[in-house]
Order: structure tokens, then sequence, then C-alpha cells
């Protein structure tokens, strides 16, 4: 995915960092498992939340324990996994996959291919295990780029292709959380791929590569609007969130949802500012 969904650390309490921690770990030891070296490399934050939300939610058995790893060989870390880890890790690789393919497509040459290729037998094993979500990410890049060849700027459309794709995501088993868990992945979806596409706006003005924002950045009022249009996407996301009757890490989760999803968006939008007072 993309990077947003992660901590607010200066606002989470020590052991409350220290079991997200354990769960950062936790994917990292599942991806080299299943998927060898070249999983690691895709661990992100993204579906480390992925993971502690549906722990919190079906609060399965978690194995746990201290290790030492190539990253950190003279400080043991503690891990915690389980299966739905294992299938965070899965959908965490054919979503990279994908992703690896559209470069391509893209024409972004040999790295990407070498990449795509690297992945290739890991993910085809990963779509075997979970068909459904793999056909939600292979059709999501379908159309959300002959979307974008359109031309066309409509908010809503574009970023929906995430959504819909991310609510496939956020389902581990069809059940009576289902509805609300797609939800809750469809407006977070959203706001992702509108944070990136904000976060991207200068450097696709230059290249002329397609952006959603592109004709709402000439509004005066255009920071603003883009602020209020992805506060209403976790707006929707928090509100579907709350229906979960989650209480395992929920000072975790709660602080990602309220807080840590704007850490990288006020970041890029700080730094922006500063720019533009500098010109």
């Amino acid at each position: 995915m993309f990077g947003y969904v992660t901590i607010n650390q200066d606002e989470l309490k020590i052991r409350d960092y220290k079991r997200y921690r354990s769960f950062y770990c936790g994917l990292c030891d599942s991806l080299r498992r299943r998927h060898g070296i070249r999983g690691q490399l895709i661990l992100n934050y993204d579906i480390t939340f992925l993971d502690i939300l549906l722990n919190g939610l079906y609060e399965e058995p978690l194995a746990e324990k201290d290790f030492r790893c190539i990253a950190h060989p003279l400080v043991k870390q503690h891990m915690a996994s389980n299966e739905i880890t294992d299938y965070c890790a899965d959908v965490g690789l054919i979503l990279t996959y994908h992703k690896m393919l559209d470069n391509v497509r893209d024409g972004e040459g040999v790295k990407a291919r070498a990449a795509a290729g690297a992945l290739k037998r890991g993910a085809e094993k990963c779509a075997e295990r979970w068909p459904r979500q793999a056909e939600a990410v292979a059709a999501y890049m379908r159309s959300l780029g002959s979307y974008e060849k359109t031309g066309k700027h409509e908010l809503d459309i574009a970023a929906g292709f995430t959504g819909t794709m991310l609510g496939e995501l956020f389902v581990y088993r069809e059940d009576m959380w289902s509805d609300i868990l797609r939800k809750m992945g469809f407006y977070l979806g959203k706001f992702i791929y509108l944070c990136d596409a904000y976060d991207d706006l200068p450097a696709d003005r230059k290249s002329g590569n397609y952006n959603p924002w592109q004709g709402y950045d000439q509004q005066a009022d255009f920071d603003a609007f883009a602020e209020n249009t992805l506060t209403m996407m976790m707006a929707e996301c928090a509100k579907e969130f709350e229906k979960l009757p989650v209480v395992q890490d929920i000072e975790i989760l709660r602080n990602i949802v309220y807080s840590g999803v704007w850490t990288k968006y006020r970041r890029t939008r700080n730094e922006r500012a500063e720019n533009e007072e500098g010109a």
C-alpha cells in the first residue's frame, strides 16, 4: 500500500508502542517464513494495521516469543503472530506483486520487471489461497488504469477503485462483520488514494502524469477543500470502525484511525507551505 496507515508515536504510550512493534515484527517473520527474504521487503505499516485490527476483532490466540534477527542482531525483539498475520502477509504480497506488474505496464523498465518476477511465484500461491482477494486486486489495477486513461477527474470514482479493493482485503472471512469491514476498508482506501495523489501533485504537474486533484488544485481554497474531502473519508471510516466490538489493542487502533493516518499528510502540507513561503 502507501505507508499512510501508521501510528502517531508521540501520542502512543510506551507499552502500546512495544505492542505495536510486536505485531510489526510478527508480520516480518511471517513474510520471511512464507515468502523468503524477498517477502520481507514488502513489509509495511498498512498491513500491520490490518493485522492488529483483525486480531482485535477475532481475538485468536497469538504465538509470542523473543528473537534476534538480521535487522536487530544484538537486542532480542518481541514478536506476536498467528494465522491472521499469515493472511495479512499473503494479501500484502498479492497487492505488491500487482503494483509491480502495473509499473511494468507503465514502462518503468528492468527494475520493475525484475521485482515482479521475484514475487510472481509467491503471489500465485497466495492467489490460490485467497482467490477473492486476488481477483479484487487484479480488478482494481485494471479498473483504475482504464479510468485514468480517460483523463476524467471525478474524485469519488477515481478513489473508489482503491476503496473497493481494500474493502475486500479487510474481509478475512465472510461473517457478521464483513459488511462493516468492507465499508471501513472502502473509506480508508479512498482516503489513502487521495492522500497519495495529494502528495504526488507537484511531481505530477511537472511530469504530466494523471492525478485526480488536477483542476481542483486551481481553486483558491484548494488546500482547505482537499483536507475537508479527506476528513469526510476518514469520518466515514471511523464510524464503521467504532461499530466493531474491538477491545484488544483498541488504543493502538484509535491512535492510527484518528491521528496516525494524518501524519504523512500533515508533513506534506507543512513542507509545501514552507516552500511557498520561501519562494
